[in-house]
């Protein structure tokens, strides 16, 4: 397997909702895949379990909140951290934080684009957040 191959997994995350998306490398491209419940920012672990293992992913990406001009939001930026934090101890996997700043506003965008007010439901939204937040990713790779 060549080193520009690696399976990514993205996560969008979220108090009520976590979503996620999985890319290639080597495309660069994401495609979304299903958005965890979470209670209070804590998904079932068991369900997130069964995504890593069914995926084997190199890497995983985490959203990373964050205000426009980059600083941490105290609700919800270190909570993030933590979720990308209990990933790796739970289950040995590599992860790296992205910031997210707009990915909601052009995750909704796309949506709109592809399928109107309907396919803007939260669940649709999360997970095509999670895409783009991989998407943007690829991006910076890139532009290393």
């Amino acid at each position: 397997m060549s080193s520009n191959s690696k399976t990514i997994i993205a996560f969008d995350f979220g108090t009520k909702s976590i979503g996620s998306a999985v890319g290639q490398e080597i495309t660069g491209t994401a495609t979304p895949l299903k958005a965890f419940k979470a209670n209070d920012g804590v998904p079932n672990w068991d369900d997130i379990e069964k995504l890593l293992k069914e995926w084997q992913p190199d890497l995983i990406v985490v959203g990373l909140p964050t205000d426009l001009h980059g600083k941490d939001l105290e609700s919800i930026t270190p909570r993030a951290k933590k979720f990308a934090n209990r990933l790796h101890g739970r289950f040995g996997f590599a992860v790296e934080l992205h910031d997210e700043r707009l990915s909601t506003a052009e995750a909704r965008a796309d949506l709109f684009e592809m399928g109107g007010y309907k396919a803007l439901s939260k669940g649709n939204i999360d997970c095509q957040s999670a895409v783009v937040i991989l998407e943007s990713w690829f991006e910076a790779q890139w532009n290393e």
